[in-house]
């Protein structure tokens, strides 16, 4: 994910498969069923770190943050290699976000 938008979108999808309400969500988090649903929308052109971080929370999961086209699979880099045509992967400085189910301890 590279947006707030597609975050959103994934936090969305996740609460739905909890079967979770947004105003559930959003009483835990501390924010109102208003922004959640911005939010989810993509219809929000901030949310603040605490509150992004919460909602997360509250649904299990959290960000995960790695440097473009240094993750995936074994197969990713092979496949990103070989369309590079150079042997190499492509460096890049971006970061992309992505969510993941938080693990159980």
């Amino acid at each position: 994910m590279q947006t707030l938008q597609e975050l959103g979108q994934a936090v969305a999808v996740h609460r739905r498969a909890l079967g979770l309400k947004q105003a559930a969500v959003a009483e835990q988090a501390g924010l109102t069923a208003e922004s959640l649903s911005r939010f989810e929308r993509g219809r929000s052109a901030e949310l603040g770190a605490r509150k992004l971080l919460a909602v997360l929370a509250v649904l299990g999961m959290e960000l995960d943050v790695v440097v473009a086209g240094r993750a995936g699979t074994l197969d990713d880099l092979r496949r990103e290699r070989s369309s590079a045509g150079t042997g190499a992967a492509s460096a890049t400085t971006a970061a992309k976000v992505t969510t993941r189910k938080a693990r159980q301890t």
